[in-house]
């Protein structure tokens, strides 16, 4: 039985077998962040963490942070793909994202975007694509923009079919046409009203939780407390329920003028990882081009003395008389540098 027990986890798990790569570590297990997790915390008035990512690698960092949810937004277009703007990523995209960042992430909660094009015409279409989030990207929940009517009875509709929703107001990227751009909102009074209001009726229609985007701290602190819902802040100061910041962001992944173009002013950057990267590229392309790498250390792969003859005089045979020399001058190479890593160790 424990045999069998052992072969089905080997046969279930998606952990390549240790013979070329290493593979990722098994993680520890840890509760799943669920709604009633949230609602909890915020009623505790414990603040909630937020990370924005894209694909498996980072997925696994958020997971491991221990972030209570991670959102995989439509910023990929920008962050990811190269865009000036969030209009041009598809669902299709998105579900890829989706997907990967399900299988990176088994702890917190997951919230998908709806990109733009994929909820507008009807509550029929914004359902229909939140369930494709759902059954085809493994997200728990899905996030839309906006508060126009239409968006609040997108929302609804998407509740009434048994899927959380997490609404999204101030500057809200997809609107960028009518916004005239990458636009701070509620800074006066009708805009600051608005944004209060327009956070009210995302509750009524179910939200669960609400993402104030680039708004003035007065008015995220009036529109936290006028709700009973978690509210997420970006770029909107430290008086809403949670904040929320996109990966490479924060990490200071890219320095590209591109990036640097679409990185808002309201980000903190907790590491200069890019720098790191960059050095460690340019190490690498120094040690390919002086041929120092692989070393004894980074060439694993073995063949015996006796097959290494074998081979050769197979090589003679089949007239490949410069392979043969090749692989006899490698072999000796090879020999001689494992000694003397060996001997300065």
């Amino acid at each position: 039985m424990r045999g069998l027990r052992q072969l089905a986890r080997r046969l279930l798990s998606n952990v390549p077998e240790n013979t070329v790569y290493g593979g990722p570590k098994p993680q520890s297990p840890s509760q799943r962040v669920t709604l009633a997790n949230l609602r909890q915390k915020h009623a505790r008035g414990e603040p909630i963490s937020m990370v924005t990512a894209y694909d498996y690698p980072s997925a696994v960092h958020v997971d491991q942070a221990g972030i209570d949810i991670c959102l995989v937004g439509d910023s990929a277009a920008m962050v990811v793909h190269g865009h000036d703007t969030t209009l041009p990523v598809t669902l299709d995209l998105m579900l890829s994202h989706c997907q990967a960042v399900a299988r990176g992430a088994t702890r917190p909660l997951l919230v998908g975007d709806l990109p733009f094009g994929s909820y507008e015409s009807s509550s029929n279409q914004a359902v229909d694509s939140a369930v494709r989030v759902l059954k085809e990207g493994g997200m728990d929940a899905i996030k839309l923009e906006g508060g126009a009517p239409s968006r609040i009875s997108a929302a609804g509709a998407i509740v009434e079919a048994g899927i959380a929703v997490m609404g999204h107001v101030g500057l809200t990227p997809q609107a960028i046409s009518v916004l005239g751009g990458f636009r701070p909102q509620g800074k006066n009074i009708s805009s600051a009203v608005k944004v209060v209001e327009t956070a009210l009726a995302l509750q009524e229609a179910g939200c669960f939780s609400v993402v104030l985007e680039c708004v003035p701290a007065p008015v995220a602190a009036a529109a936290t407390s006028a709700l009973q819902i978690p509210t997420i802040g970006i770029g909107a100061g430290p008086f809403c329920s949670g904040q929320v910041l996109v990966y490479h962001d924060l990490l200071g992944m890219l320095q590209h003028p591109h990036h640097a173009k679409v990185t808002p002013k309201f980000c903190k950057q907790y590491a200069r990882v890019g720098d790191v990267i960059n050095k460690a590229l340019l190490e690498y392309k120094q040690e390919v081009e002086s041929k120092t790498f692989p070393g004894p250390s980074h060439t694993p792969y073995k063949i015996t003395a006796k097959d290494v003859d074998g081979f050769l005089k197979e090589l003679q045979r089949l007239g490949l008389n410069d392979a043969a020399t090749a692989a006899a001058e490698a072999a000796e190479n090879i020999e001689s540098a494992s000694k003397q890593s060996s001997g300065s160790g």
